[in-house]
């Protein structure tokens, strides 16, 4: 294996997959991407991460690193000469990670919205709507969560942005109205060439969304 390679394993419409994609922008660093049948797993992808089998991985040196958080984490601690993500002061390096955990939450709660119907759905989309109340306001005034300039929990969370138009239609609620400085900061991030580059098409996730759906007979 050449020195320093890169490699990403991924499926391209995963949130998860979509933080390592930008991390991996901000720092500059050139990788080869190999898209993921998750019908049909690779051997790669099963070698690699044989406990959860899950994407994404990030293969460094043959070296497998999985969990997209801890993926992120890592090409911050990796690649040090170029945007730093984490901060260096202990308590806010801890803040940092504390809600990009919680931010997990808000994943599930989403996914819960999007793949139920009914008098189930309109609960899940309570729950959903008051997470990003929550991280709205530790966003507060702030251009981003990492202050001045993009950082950890922003990119715990850039993935939302393509998923938001999916939540909106299953929902049927506005996210702008309910969370406008969230929204805000989403047209902030993706001002930013590491970001737009990365983010899927917010009518191509919908209409997976919709396939996904229809397999799992809630259509």
């Amino acid at each position: 294996m050449a020195e320093n390679e890169v490699i990403l394993l991924n499926f391209w419409p995963s949130m998860y997959g979509m933080r390592v994609r930008v991390a991996l922008a901000e720092k500059g660093v050139k990788y080869e991407y190999k898209e993921e049948n998750l019908g049909e797993k690779s051997h790669l992808l099963l070698e690699m991460n044989p406990v959860y089998q899950k994407i994404p991985v990030l293969i460094h040196n043959g070296k497998p690193v999985f969990e997209s958080l801890n993926v992120v984490q890592y090409i911050d601690e990796v690649w040090k000469d170029k945007a730093q993500l984490l901060p260096f002061d202990p308590y806010e390096k801890y803040e940092a990670i504390f809600w990009a955990d919680y931010v997990e939450k808000v994943f599930d709660s989403g996914r819960k919205l999007w793949m139920n119907k009914g008098e189930e759905q309109q609960t899940k989309k309570k729950n959903y709507i008051d997470s990003l109340r929550m991280l709205e306001g530790i966003l507060g005034e702030k251009p981003y969560f990492g202050g001045e300039k993009i950082g950890f929990l922003d990119i715990a969370l850039i993935g939302f942005c393509s998923w938001f138009y999916t939540y909106e239609k299953f929902g049927d609620f506005n996210t702008e109205d309910e969370t406008p400085k969230l929204i805000a900061w989403m047209k902030r991030c993706m001002q930013r060439e590491s970001v737009s580059k990365c983010i899927d098409e917010p009518l191509e996730v919908y209409d997976f969304a919709l396939k996904i759906r229809k397999k799992y007979g809630i259509e």
